[in-house]
């Protein structure tokens, strides 16, 4: 991409959401949530992804919304879908088919191996915080080709080893996913935080620095993290995002509903926060 002309203006945000579609390519099958991973997926799609399809958890395949949607359950995921289905659809018919390529997850905690914690803080019996649990998350770790983890980083978040695992990443690393059942070739590709870009090794399969984001060392990362982080021999700074898909991402959410820029509407955003839609 030397012939790129890289943006000078950008949000944490935004360097996140253009990591998110670098990692989608043409022709794959995504399933999405709201806020930064959907305008990652709908950067590629704008970019150098139109082939790629979006799936939404709750029953809409391929659509083309006129607008940026709000969430999962937002109306304009219905018209223009190639099928527009229902929850069980989405889960039996396409993922636990294996007919997704990526999916997008996040949790409370991630640990070395790559397994989310969105359950508990604490023992189960007795947890010092209760989460609000799996919904999909279980099946989007263990049915999709491949998933990608996007946190928000802060050293509470990245443990060695979760209180609770939710969804399995690779287990006690190794081959041990595989061994307990799970399809074959599946699990997370890579974490998205912010302050980094984490790949997992081919042979232990755990966790390491390939790309730190502009501002911030390498120092700085372990010293958030509570295992002792492996970090890539070629190491390198996340590359910025180009103007254009800083101009793309900004069209994308004009009001900053997601990117949180600019004026919006205070007392809609207290609203979708409260339903737990961002």
């Amino acid at each position: 991409m030397t012939d790129q002309k890289y943006a000078r203006d950008y949000t944490r945000p935004e360097l996140m959401i253009t990591a998110c579609s670098r990692e989608i390519k043409n022709g794959e099958r995504v399933l999405i949530g709201v806020g930064l991973p959907l305008l990652g997926a709908m950067l590629a799609k704008r970019t150098h992804a139109p082939d790629c399809k979006m799936a939404y958890e709750t029953g809409s395949f391929d659509s083309s919304p006129s607008r940026t949607p709000f969430s999962v359950v937002d109306a304009d995921l219905v018209p223009r879908a190639v099928h527009a289905g229902q929850l069980t659809d989405i889960m039996a018919l396409y993922l636990q088919r294996g007919f997704i390529d990526v999916g997008f997850i996040g949790g409370a905690q991630v640990d070395k191996f790559g397994n989310l914690n969105s359950t508990c803080l604490g023992d189960y019996f007795e947890p010092n915080v209760r989460l609000p649990g799996s919904g999909g998350a279980h099946d989007f770790g263990v049915f999709a080709r491949r998933s990608l983890i996007v946190m928000i980083h802060e050293k509470r978040r990245f443990v060695e080893k979760c209180d609770y695992v939710t969804t399995p990443g690779y287990l006690n690393g190794g081959n041990s996913r595989y061994e307990a059942g799970l399809p074959e070739g599946t699990g997370p590709a890579a974490v998205i935080s912010t302050l980094g870009v984490f790949r997992f090794s081919p042979d232990k399969k755990e966790m390491y620095l390939e790309t730190y984001h502009p501002g911030v060392t390498v120092d700085s990362i372990k010293e958030n993290v509570n295992w002792d982080l492996k970090i890539s021999p070629i190491v390198r700074e996340t590359e910025p995002p180009t103007e254009e898909q800083i101009r793309i991402i900004r069209e994308l959410d004009p009001d900053g509903f997601f990117l949180r820029r600019g004026e919006y509407n205070k007392r809609i955003r207290a609203q979708a926060e409260n339903m737990g839609w961002i």
